[in-house]
């Protein structure tokens, strides 16, 4: 290994003496996989490319730098705002580097390189660009004290904007800013960094490996457009290139550093694992309700079971608590959640006037609405809507007391619940004792799709593959934490408390999927108690 890598340390000087004028050729080069590991020493060269006159060209000439064909886009788009969002190992720092180093020499640009800390050089991204300096034997570049510059004028700074903010108002005529862990940047830093970047085709470049869905960063760059990049790895329009890359895209990928991935897969929580190495949100927390494992199990999982989505046709809704949050419903066949979507661009009433047609236009069964906050008023406007159809109307009132609560409650998985104590004795309130049935739901769903247990169809759910929101359901599920109650029973953080404690927003999504595990039973139009009719009903939960 030693011995190629001096070899391949010659060929890049022998490159870069042919290449030191003029634009600087990448190769791009995509993995070679084989028995599930990637083998550097054979990445697979696709092609190599070259600027002319302002436009990306293939090119026969020998490269220089190197770049991944998944980062490729990031090479040679011109959107304003890029960004490379991945775990570790994906290489997406050294195509960056590689990229300012060629922008420099070649068109003698100024590029400004931030992290939201810096307390010294080292904590900046200098020693990568002048390591590659040094490698490709670069001319004109003069490398000192925490500062790059090449005799075209091209220069890099290095700046920390957390304890310097006006640093960045310094860097007028800079045309690429990288933010480097961009993850960690503060609102008042991505508010800073816009109206600085003034140049004619200027870019803000973001590398960043994903902390909370929360984060700032986050909800300007990755959640607006999560669902296009699980489902093709790339989101782009008029503004925005975001590329989710990760260890699998990266054609050099160490083998040193894959026996660590296969490690933490075997190890660690499959949460922190997918954060680690697979860009994820990092919104695991202590003592979480649902883990993400359980959830993963249950996607589609009528279709891995063979079960099927018949029953109940019940829609449920959730207004909001405050009028800026998004309103949400959700759409249950039976055990299968076939639709979990919300809105953010509808007050009140137009979202219930949403959720109401939603519910007829899907032939609902029944259709049930959160009657707190926002939605203590719409009564009226619920029945009147639904007041000529044959949907039955419930109102869910989370913080009431229990359903059934002298019914014994049959925990489905390990806790520290006696099983034989009622439902009055284990749950808060309505809302802790749906959230832990869905819980149980998943949680032996998980055993039998995953331990191959053998379980009743009727307590196991489903999540559809193709229900638009379906990380962020993910997401919201996997971070409820449970309250530790002095008095042992079953509670959860208010949605108020998960703002304030937690910094996370609302769950509705995870709300509505709640609100549908509550079970109503109706007869000769007129409800009953569920103990009395619960051998007698018909319908699949």
């Amino acid at each position: 290994m030693a011995i190629a890598k001096r070899l391949d340390d010659i060929e890049s000087i022998i490159r870069a003496k042919k290449n030191n004028s003029g634009s600087t050729v990448f190769g791009v080069f995509r993995p070679f996989i084989e028995d599930d590991v990637i083998h550097p020493d054979k990445a697979i060269h696709v092609k190599s490319v070259k600027l002319v006159n302002g436009e990306w060209t293939d090119t026969d000439e020998e490269y220089l730098a190197t770049i991944s064909e998944k980062a490729l886009p990031a090479l040679t788009s011109k959107k304003r705002f890029i960004g490379l969002i991945g775990g570790r190992g994906s290489g997406k720092s050294e195509g960056e580097s590689q990229k300012c180093v060629a922008k420099m020499h070649d068109n003698g640009e100024k590029v400004a390189c931030f992290r939201e800390f810096q307390n010294s050089i080292d904590d900046s991204v200098y020693s990568s660009l002048e390591g590659y300096i040094g490698k490709w034997n670069m001319s004109g570049f003069k490398c000192n004290n925490g500062h790059i510059k090449h005799a075209s004028g091209g220069e890099a700074k290095f700046r920390g904007i957390a304890r310097n903010p006006d640093s960045i108002k310094s860097m007028n005529g800079f045309k690429t800013f990288w933010v480097e862990e961009a993850q960690a940047s503060s609102e008042n830093s991505l508010k800073l960094l816009t109206p600085t970047m003034r140049e004619e085709g200027g870019q803000i470049v973001f590398t960043a490996n994903p902390g909370s869905s929360e984060d700032p960063f986050s909800r300007r760059f990755i959640t607006p457009f999560k669902d296009g990049l699980d489902r093709d790895g790339l989101y782009e329009d008029d503004l925005h290139l975001i590329i989710k890359i990760n260890w699998r895209d990266n054609p050099w990928f160490p083998e040193s550093l894959n026996q660590e991935r296969m490690w933490d897969y075997e190890h660690l929580p499959r949460a922190l694992y997918d954060h680690i190495w697979e860009g994820e949100f990092n919104d695991s927390v202590e003592n979480a309700l649902v883990m993400s494992e359980w959830f993963d199990a249950c996607i589609d999982a009528h279709i891995k079971l063979g079960f099927k989505s018949h029953g109940v046709v019940k829609v449920t809704h959730d207004p909001s608590d405050l009028g800026s949050d998004p309103k949400a419903i959700a759409l249950r066949k039976g055990n299968v959640f076939l639709a979990v979507e919300e809105r953010d661009d509808l007050d009140v009433n137009e979202g219930c006037d949403w959720a109401t047609g939603f519910a007829v236009e899907h032939n609902a069964d029944q259709f049930e609405w959160d009657v707190g906050g926002m939605g203590t008023g719409l009564r009226r406007q619920v029945n009147d809507s639904l007041s000529n159809t044959k949907i039955d109307v419930y109102q869910f009132n989370g913080a009431s007391s229990t359903d059934r609560p002298d019914a014994k409650y049959q925990a489905s998985l390990s806790s520290n619940v006696q099983q034989q104590k009622t439902n009055k004795e284990v749950f808060r309130n309505l809302r802790a004792q749906c959230y832990a049935s869905i819980r149980d739901r998943i949680y032996l769903t998980y055993r039998a799709v995953v331990h191959d247990e053998i379980c009743d169809p009727e307590k196991l759910i489903s999540f559809s593959s193709d229900i638009k929101h379906l990380s962020k359901l993910r997401s919201e599920l996997c971070r409820m934490p449970i309250k530790p109650n002095g008095s042992g029973l079953l509670e959860l953080y208010t949605k108020d408390q998960m703002r304030r404690m937690f910094k996370l927003a609302s769950p509705n999504l995870s709300d509505v999927v709640m609100m549908s595990e509550r079970k109503h039973v109706k007869m000769i139009e007129e409800e009953v108690d569920i103990n009395a009719l619960h051998a007698m009903s018909s319908r699949s939960w």
